[in-house]
C-alpha cells in the first residue's frame, strides 16, 4: 500500500513573533509580526511548499495561539493529526529580532511549554508508519519525557522501513547550557549534551548540522574531529552546512578536507535574517533526498531554499514555492537581497497564497451613498441592516466554501468583524463612495498606513472610474493611488481586489476592458483579484482574460459585478461570463438587498423578512451562476 506521507518532522512549535523594525535592539522594537515557528514546524511547512506531503508530531495549548499554529498548518497544507493539544499548558513562544546580519536577538519562552509535554502515548504507531521518512530535532532529546517519545517514534519508523533523519539544532539555552538571555548563542561546548547526541545518531540515515553543531555532536571545536567522531557512531550521510560557503554532504569516510566532500553550488546572496534558515535549507534538502536525486543537486536545493530563507522576514513566510524555486534556480540572481527582486516575490506571493477560491458567490452589501440616499436611514440604521445583509449571507454559505461578501468599516463595521473567522471569503472598500478623481477612505490616512489595522483576512478592494480616453492628469492621479494603496495591501499581507467601470465614464467597446487591464499592469499594479463590470460578448470577455494571462497567470481570477441590474439580466450576463474559467463567480449587491433595505428603512418589513427576502435573493443568484457554469462546461462542472 502507498504511504500517505512523505515526512513526518517531530519536536518544536512555537509562535514566533518577529521585531518590524531592522536595525535596532530588541529593547527598542515597536511593533510584532506573527509567524509560527519551531524548526520541526518550519520543515515541515518548507517542505510542503515543495510538494512534499510533510506532517508534524508536536503539541500546542489549548488556547488562541495553539489554534494559529494549527490553523496555519492546514493552511500550508501539512497534515495536522501529529499536533496534539495540552489543555494545561501555554503554546510556546518566541520573540526576536533582526539587528544587523550578525546579530539576532532572541528570547525563547519555553518554561514548561505545550510542545515539551510530548509523551511516548502522543505516538501513533500507523500514523508514523503512513511516512517515507522521519526527521527528529535536537531539542526534545534534551528532556526525559519529549526524548522518550522520540525514541519511540524513531523505534516505530526503523521496524516500518522510514528513512530517519537529524537535524541537530542545537540550541544551548534550550538544553540548560546556557541563560535566558543567550537565546542567540548557537554554541556552548557541553560533555552532557555530546554523550546524549552521541547515544542517538546510530539511529539515523541522515544527520544535518552546521559545523557549531557537529563540533557539539562530535565532542570537538575542530570540524574535521568532530565528524570523525560522528562518523565512528553513526554510518548516516552527513551534511555539513558551512554559512557562505554553502553545504557538503559526507557518505563514506571523512576526507581531509571538506573542499574535498561533495557540494551543491551556492549563491551570493545578502544576509539579512539567518534566522529559519537551516529549516529552509533541510526543506529543500528532503526535496532533493526523498526524490532520490544526487547529493549535488539536493544541495543545490537545500542552498537556494536557504538563501530565500535568510534574504526576508521571518522563517516560514520566506520559504519558496516549488514554482518559485524552479525559476529562481532557472533564471538566476538578479539582485542579492531577494526579497527586493520585483518578479521574484510576485511569484512568491502568488504561489504561496491560501486557500481554493475556485468559485465565488459573493453577497456585496459594501455600498454606503446608495443606503445614505435611501428614505429613513440613519448610521444606526445602516449598521443593523449590514448585520442583516450578513446573516442573510451566512444562511446560504451555511459553512460551505465558495461564498463572500463585500462589506464596509464605517457604516458595516459590526458586520464585518462579526463576519471574521466564519470561513466567508471577506472583501472591504477601500475607496470614498463615487469618487473620481479616486480619493480613498480617510481611514487609510494620506500614506495608507491605515492598512496595518486590517484583518489579515480582509481583501483590499478598490473601485476605480477609469476609461482609456481619461485626461492624462486624471489618469496619472488615480494611477498614482491605486499604486499606493496595492504597495501598501502588500507590504500588509493583504490581498488586492481591482474594479473597474469604464461604462460610467465613457462608450465601451470590446476592448476597452482589456485595455485598461494591460495599462494597470504595465504601472505595476498585479491585483489578486479583478472585478469586472458585466461584458456582452465572449470576444471582451476573451480580450480582457488575455490581457491579464499575458502578465499574470496566477492571478486568484475575476468576479462580475451587478450595477443593479435585474435578475434576468444578471442570469443573461452569468452565462456569457460562465464560459470562461477565469471568471470564478459573481460580487452582486443591490439587486439582492435594494428592495428589502428601502422596506425595511421606512418600517415596511421586520428583520426577518429583510434577512429572508435577501438570503432567497443571493440563493437564486448562486443557483443561477452554477447552472450557467455547469452548462457552459456541458454538465460536468
Amino acid at each position: 500500500m502507498a504511504r500517505q506521507l512523505d515526512v513526518i518532522t517531530i519536536g518544536r512549535s512555537s509562535v514566533d513573533l518577529y521585531g518590524a523594525q531592522v536595525g535596532g535592539r530588541l529593547e527598542d522594537m515597536g511593533s510584532f509580526r506573527k509567524y509560527i515557528g519551531g524548526s520541526p514546524t518550519n520543515i515541515a511547512c518548507g517542505a510542503a511548499r515543495l510538494g512534499l506531503r510533510s506532517a508534524v508530531i508536536t503539541k500546542v495549548g489549548d488556547e488562541h495561539m495553539g489554534r494559529f499554529i494549527r490553523e496555519q498548518l492546514e493552511r500550508e497544507g501539512v497534515d495536522v493529526r501529529g499536533v496534539k493539544t495540552d489543555r494545561e499548558r501555554l503554546t510556546a513562544l518566541v520573540i526576536l529580532g533582526i539587528r544587523d546580519e550578525d546579530s539576532f536577538p532572541l528570547i525563547f519562552y519555553r518554561e514548561n511549554c505545550a510542545d515539551m509535554a510530548l509523551a511516548e502515548d502522543d505516538i501513533d504507531e500507523a500514523f508514523v508508519a503512513d511516512a517515507r521518512a522521519l526527521v527528529v530535532t535536537g531539542t526534545h532529546l534534551s528532556n526525559p519525557r519529549t526524548e522518550a517519545a522520540v525514541m519511540k517514534a524513531l523505534r516505530l519508523a526503523r521496524a516500518h522501513g522510514l528513512r530517519t533523519a537529524l537535524d541537530i539544532d542545537y540550541r544551548p539555552n534550550l538544553w540548560g547550557v546556557a541563560g535566558h538571555g543567550d537565546g542567540e548563542s548557537r554554541f556552548v561546548e557541553s560533555a552532557a549534551v555530546t554523550a546524549k547526541l552521541q547515544s542517538t545518531l546510530h539511529l539515523f540515515d541522515l544527520i544535518v548540522g552546521t559545523e557549531e553543531e557537529f563540533h557539539i555532536a562530535g565532542g570537538s571545536t575542530d570540524t574535521l574531529a568532530a565528524l570523525r567522531a560522528v562518523r565512528k557512531v553513526s554510518s548516516a550521510t552527513l551534511v555539513c552546512k558551512r554559512g557562505a560557503k554553502g553545504a557538503v554532504a559526507i557518505e563514506g569516510a571523512i576526507p581531509a578536507s571538506l573542499d574535498e566532500a561533495q557540494s551543491g553550488p551556492g549563491f551570493p546572496i545578502e544576509v539579512f535574517n539567518v534566522l529559519g534558515a537551516g529549516d529552509g535549507f533541510f526543506a529543500g534538502l528532503l526535496k532533493g533526498w526523498l526524490g532520490d536525486e544526487t547529493w549535488p543537486k539536493a544541495l543545490e536545493y537545500a542552498n537556494a531554499c536557504g538563501a530565500f530563507a535568510v534574504s526576508r522576514h521571518g522563517c516560514t513566510p520566506a520559504y519558496p514555492s516549488l514554482t518559485e524555486l524552479d525559476f529562481f534556480l532557472k533564471r538566476g540572481v538578479v539582485r542579492p537581497d531577494l526579497r527586493n527582486d520585483a518578479e521574484l516575490e510576485q511569484i512568491h506571493w502568488s504561489t504561496n497564497r491560501h486557500g481554493d477560491r475556485q468559485t465565488m458567490r459573493v453577497f456585496a452589501f459594501d455600498h454606503r451613498m446608495q443606503l445614505e440616499q435611501m428614505e429613513g436611514y440613519t448610521p444606526e440604521k445602516g449598521g443593523a441592516f449590514k448585520e442583516l445583509c450578513l446573516r442573510a449571507a451566512l444562511g446560504v454559505q451555511g459553512g460551505q466554501q465558495g461564498y463572500g461578501i463585500l462589506c464596509d468599516n464605517r457604516i458595516g463595521r459590526r458586520a464585518l468583524h462579526a463576519a471574521s473567522g466564519t470561513g466567508l471569503w471577506i472583501g472591504r472598500p477601500a475607496e470614498w463612495p463615487g469618487s473620481r478623481p479616486l480619493t480613498l477612505e480617510p481611514e487609510l490616512g494620506p500614506d495608507c498606513g491605515g492598512l496595518e489595522e486590517w484583518a489579515r483576512e480582509n481583501v483590499v478592494k478598490v473601485l476605480c472610474f477609469c476609461h482609456p480616453g481619461d485626461a492624462p492628469a486624471m489618469r496619472d492621479e488615480q494611477e498614482t493611488t491605486v499604486k499606493r494603496l496595492f504597495e501598501a495591501s502588500r507590504r500588509n499581507g493583504l490581498e488586492f481586489l481591482l474594479e473597474i467601470i469604464p461604462s460610467k465614464v465613457g462608450p465601451v467597446d470590446d476592448g476597452t476592458n482589456a485595455q485598461l487591464i494591460r495599462r494597470w499592469y504595465e504601472i505595476g499594479v498585479y491585483p489578486d483579484w479583478w472585478k469586472l463590470e458585466p461584458l456582452r460578448t465572449p470576444e471582451a470577455w476573451s480580450n480582457a482574460i488575455q490581457a491579464i494571462e499575458a502578465h499574470d497567470r496566477r492571478t486568484r481570477g475575476i468576479v462580475v459585478l451587478g450595477l443593479d441590474a435585474p435578475e434576468e439580466e444578471l442570469a443573461a450576463s452569468f452565462r456569457v461570463a460562465a464560459g470562461f474559467d477565469l471568471v470564478r463567480g459573481f460580487a452582486v449587491g443591490r439587486t439582492i438587498f435594494g428592495d428589502a433595505a428601502r422596506r425595511w428603512m421606512t418600517g415596511g418589513i421586520d428583520d426577518e423578512a429583510a434577512v429572508d427576502e435577501m438570503r432567497r435573493r443571493f440563493l437564486r443568484l448562486c443557483k443561477l451562476w452554477d447552472e450557467a457554469r455547469a452548462s457552459a462546461a456541458g454538465g460536468t462542472r
